[in-house]
């Protein structure tokens, strides 16, 4: 039902609909952004992402359309809902289409619209392993559209809340280069911290490597046939628990769980509290994630754990383990890999423990800045969700004066 002053129409009735050329320039050299869908990166195009750029000349040889400034621009393959404004003349790739609003339509406010419309453009897409909507989908996504004056203070709303996200999501990116930085000066001993005394630690370290300070065990196969149960006395985690809500360090939750019997008759070995686990092979170890085990747990094959030996803290394994590039020891193939061998090989120097200690509170603590930080992001992003929903459907109507009429 459209709230009383609003309209409901197909936004290929209310915009003009650009469809781009279908064949790609010769070469790319020019001052007009060729954007592509990676390159949306914000509410606006071209971004810092861009990177390619083409010549009038060039487009008139492969019929390419120039977009104007102002124009919305929405995913049409893959990525639907995917929505940014060209605030230039820009081109588009074949993934992407493009609306230039009437007098009558906001681009800002239509962009909002056509971001909230994910769900309708995966019922109307073609049902291929990559969703596909063609022009009469895309012209045929319903708007409502309350009058000019109303869809710019909405836009304006939502527009602060955007602002408040992009710069909690610039303090997070500055967070994690300075904690990139200080691990790089506290796990080398560039830098060395105070120790009680207050006096800066002295001594070498120690020239070692990885396996020094801690044992690797790969996991075990799990069975299909016993996944699915959410009791027992053991958790036996995927790779893909490590994105479970709770589980941004220390893995406190988990998908599975096993018996005791059930363990011992699929012959897999749990392993104990404070190993650190990681994922081994696929595209998934290429994420350098690492997490902290908080009670015996049993790992998949696709994992590997870390055990501390004593010559290593818990805390400044998991430092460590951070800030390996795991892509320097993927084996040549077609699924990336590592190895346990590889692993405990890695050349490295360490302190004694009272300095490991020191040394990883000070990045744990920045850790937890960097968590905070995201968790203030998430919940932006889910207040905007919740606010766009109710502006976008006149559950809730602002107030508009008369400057705003005007």
């Amino acid at each position: 039902m459209v709230p009383n002053g609003w309209e409901k129409h197909p936004v290929g009735k209310i915009c003009r609909s650009i469809v781009p050329g279908r064949n790609k320039p010769k070469e790319f050299s020019g001052s007009i952004p060729w954007v592509t869908t990676p390159e949306i990166k914000g509410r606006y195009i071209p971004s810092l992402a861009q990177q390619n750029y083409v010549s009038t000349e060039a487009l008139s040889e492969c019929g390419g359309k120039i977009v104007p400034r102002g124009a919305v621009v929405m995913a049409a393959v893959g990525e639907l809902g995917l929505v940014a404004i060209a605030s230039e003349e820009v081109v588009l790739n074949q993934q992407l289409h493009a609306f230039v609003c009437s007098g009558s339509v906001h681009n800002e406010y239509l962009a909002y619209w056509l971001s909230s419309q994910k769900p309708y453009m995966e019922t109307i897409a073609s049902k291929t392993t990559i969703p596909y909507l063609n022009k009469t989908n895309c012209e045929s996504i319903p708007v409502a559209l309350p009058p000019p004056p109303e869809q710019r203070k909405i836009a304006t709303i939502l527009g602060t809340w955007d602002e408040a996200i992009s710069t909690t999501e610039r303090l997070i990116d500055n967070s994690k280069q300075q904690k990139k930085a200080l691990m790089q000066q506290l796990l080398t001993g560039k830098k060395r911290l105070l120790d009680d005394s207050g006096k800066p630690f002295e001594g070498k370290w120690t020239h070692g490597y990885l396996g020094d300070l801690c044992v690797f065990k790969g996991g075990s196969a799990f069975k299909e046939v016993y996944q699915g149960n959410s009791t027992g006395e053991i958790p036996f985690i995927k790779v893909s628990d490590m994105n479970l809500p709770r589980n941004r360090k220390f893995i406190c939750e988990a998908n599975n769980w096993v018996t005791k019997n059930i363990a011992k008759e699929m012959k897999a070995k749990g392993f104990p509290k404070d190993a650190i686990v990681f994922a081994k092979v696929g595209a998934a170890l290429l994420l350098n994630r690492r997490r902290i085990l908080t009670r015996e747990t049993i790992i998949d094959n696709n994992m590997m754990a870390a055990i501390p030996l004593d010559s290593a803290t818990t805390e400044f394994l998991y430092q460590i383990m951070l800030a390996i590039d795991f892509a320097k020891f993927v084996q040549d193939g077609a699924v990336p890999s590592v190895n346990q061998s590889d692993l405990s090989k890695f050349k490295l120097t360490y302190p004694k423990r009272i300095e490991q200690e020191k040394i990883a509170s000070v990045l744990a603590n920045a850790d937890k800045e960097i968590e905070l930080l995201e968790q203030q992001l998430a919940d932006l992003k889910q207040e905007k969700k919740a606010l766009m929903q109710q502006l976008l459907t006149g559950k809730r109507r602002v107030k508009i004066d008369d400057k705003e009429v005007a």
